[in-house]
């Protein structure tokens, strides 16, 4: 097995536990290796720091995968870890929909599994990873006898790997189109075309979240996707919902699981750009008793953090605009590269230029199923916040 030795001076991040070691950060190399294979790393005096998969093509050059250097990396190692990693799911009660696998904060990184009742999705990030696909489900077959398995690895970063983006089935075929139940409502998900693994569990905690300052009202839900947020409004006693959002195919899915819950007569859904809508439905002076902001990403790079910023000041802005004096805003920022001390300070400026004053009813980050670590700033991504409006 290649020896990494990493430079005298490294950062405190690889210290701390970070598994991500970039290619500045390394010194000399021992032996020969593959792109994907797995590597020894040690510290410049000789010391074992850790054991992972290398890929001179990558900016981060060296995932960790594990510590202890008693430790083999093999198919029965992720097995072990997926095990591990079910188990904790169970215990905090995420059984039959849950994010089984969290990359970096389940000692696996660049993969990603989503378990939806008796099918999986996953996505295998880094070329290191992709090298173990066979085990992975192989352990996933052995620990859950699902009824399919789908990779759906049609993402641009795994470009940055030198591989192909893909998407297809890792087991027999099987119907991609499925029914989920997620807090005693039923909801459809294509896992072969939805967005990222086909639904979004992160925020399924949070979703129960809105229960009391919904019952009663009226709900606008903006960037609704498929209506998750506007189906529970309408389950947690809202007395009008309408969901917007910019693609067709999202809101024909939205108004099937409207019908599927019965609340078609509740819930309405429009197919038009929200950024458009709302800026005209202010001066139009419409009002609503609850306004919920759920957009995707606004950046994926650093050299556009102003512009998201930007973009969650003008929405929230809006959003507290259309409400009602008393009103509650529900909004939420999926941006990795908005910390949320940034994203809070941007509800309070939109806050400041509508002339209103907030109040914290609710502040949460994302599903416990996608557990968090300090030392991994990274696996912190999501921000949810619910203020009174006034």
């Amino acid at each position: 097995m290649a020896k990494i030795f990493l430079r005298k001076k490294i950062s405190s991040r690889i210290a701390d536990g970070h598994p991500w070691i970039f290619g500045n950060e390394i010194g000399d190399e021992e032996g020969q290796y593959e792109p994907g294979d797995i590597v020894d790393v040690f510290s410049s005096n000789g010391s074992f720091v850790g054991r992972g998969y290398i890929n001179p093509a990558s900016q981060i050059k060296v995932r960790l995968l594990t510590r202890n250097q008693q430790e083999e990396i093999n198919d029965a190692f992720f097995l072990n870890r997926i095990q591990k990693a079910w188990d904790y799911r169970k215990k905090l009660g995420y059984t039959e929909n849950c994010r089984l696998i969290f990359g970096e904060a389940d000692e696996l990184p660049a993969l990603i599994i989503d378990k939806f009742n008796d099918y999986i999705v996953i996505q295998t990030l880094a070329l290191g990873i992709e090298r173990w696909k066979g085990a992975i489900v192989a352990a996933l077959q052995a620990i859950f006898k699902p009824k399919g398995i789908y990779e759906r690895n049609d993402v641009p970063v795994r470009e940055l790997e030198g591989m192909q983006q893909q998407k297809g089935f890792l087991t027999d075929p099987f119907d991609t189109n499925i029914i989920i139940n997620e807090n005693g409502l039923k909801f459809h998900v294509d896992i072969e075309n939805g967005q990222k693994t086909g639904y979004f569990l992160d925020q399924q905690d949070n979703r129960r979240a809105i229960g009391q300052v919904v019952a009663g009202g009226d709900v606008l839900e903006a960037f609704c996707y498929t209506g998750t947020f506007s189906m529970h409004a309408a389950k947690y006693g809202a007395k009008s919902v309408l969901g917007l959002d910019i693609s067709d195919t999202a809101i024909s899915t939205a108004r099937r699981n409207a019908e599927l819950n019965g609340f078609q007569d509740i819930c309405k859904f429009e197919n038009v750009n929200a950024f458009d809508v709302l800026k005209q439905w202010v001066k139009d002076g419409r009002r609503y008793d609850t306004v919920i902001l759920d957009p995707p990403a606004f950046t994926k790079s650093r050299e556009n953090i102003q512009k998201a910023v930007t973009g969650y000041k003008e929405i929230n802005l809006r959003g507290m605009k259309l409400l009602k004096p008393g009103g509650f805003l529900v909004t939420a920022s999926c941006t990795n590269l908005v910390p949320p001390e940034l994203f809070l300070k941007t509800v309070d400026m939109a806050a400041k230029d509508a002339r209103k004053t907030i109040r914290q009813v609710s502040w949460q980050t994302q599903a416990a199923d996608h557990p968090i670590l300090w030392n991994v700033p990274n696996t912190q991504y999501l921000k949810f916040l619910i203020v009174e409006v006034s």
